[in-house]
């Protein structure tokens, strides 16, 4: 998302600068094939940005947020911070301070869809805080950017709702297949499910194979949405559960894969016969 993003934004006629150093070499690939320019530190990247997109896992995002206000205290620069971490509207909230207290201007933002031109949709850039107009700029080329007002977690609180469904509805899923596999009984299910449930039947033979891949980014998004649910006297549990089937497929062999190299010969049932194994033994 964060090559893809930067991609577009750097379409428009902007300059993109990240910071490399101490990244994976599949990291200086992306970097390198869209164009972004790599600076030593981020001291030279908040001297040298007007607006910082943070895009990582969303268990990183405090952790970064304090870096970059340590850089700007180092060097004397502000500059605009926009969260667009998968993360619950009290975290969002909780960075929103942070930054306040360093005196830059936090933008609350969720990015909803396929990386830009992944698809025929926009990628759409949910926004809110006072300074979220700021943003305005880079709406368009594969992008929308879509304000919510003022109200800084608004725009988190879209993501991690959007979310619950769809990668929710991908662990069930995977869960239900699973089951089915270390019961024995798949060949049954696979035929009422095509019958009765095709539209499910269809997405898990499309997603349970490459959810690997994306699996260990997807634990933190996770226990990020029970927290929103939490927040407002909603079960966390059902998002609690999702992280762990995450956490399952990030111990198989598939998580080394990525998007862009995971096997897509691979079937459903190849898939889940590996996830059976790495289930824990369940306590007599």
């Amino acid at each position: 998302m964060g090559e893809g993003v930067g991609g577009s934004i750097r379409g428009q006629g902007f300059e993109v600068i990240t910071v490399l150093a101490g990244r994976s070499d599949e990291t200086r690939m992306r970097a390198q094939r869209a164009g972004f320019r790599d600076v030593a530190d981020l001291e030279t990247l908040v001297v040298e940005a007007d607006l910082l997109l943070s895009i990582m896992p969303p268990e990183r995002a405090e952790a970064v947020a304090e870096d970059v206000i340590s850089a700007m205290r180092e060097t004397g620069s502000v500059l605009t911070y926009a969260d667009m971490n998968a993360i619950a509207p009290d975290t969002a909230k909780r960075i929103a301070k942070m930054l306040s207290a360093a005196d830059a201007a936090f933008i609350d933002g969720g990015i909803i869809g396929w990386a830009p031109f992944k698809s025929s949709a926009d990628t759409r850039l949910y926004v809110s805080g006072p300074a979220a107009h700021l943003m305005n700029p880079l709406d368009g080329n594969g992008k929308r950017v879509i304000q919510l007002g003022d109200e800084i977690g608004r725009a988190s609180a879209v993501k991690m709702v959007y979310a619950s469904v769809t990668k929710g509805t991908d662990s069930l899923l995977t869960a239900a297949y699973t089951v089915a596999e270390a019961l024995g009984i798949c060949d049954v299910m696979e035929v009422e499910w095509a019958d009765s449930q095709p539209d499910a039947f269809a997405r898990m033979g499309r997603r349970i194979p490459a959810l690997p891949a994306d699996a260990g980014r997807w634990i933190g998004e996770m226990e990020e949405i029970a927290k929103t649910y939490a927040s407002v006297g909603v079960t966390p549990n059902y998002h609690k559960g999702a992280a762990e089937i995450y956490r399952l497929l990030d111990k198989t062999p598939f998580a080394s894969e990525s998007r862009e190299t995971f096997d897509k010969t691979r079937t459903v049932r190849e898939s889940v016969k590996v996830y059976v194994q790495h289930l824990s033994k369940p306590k007599t």
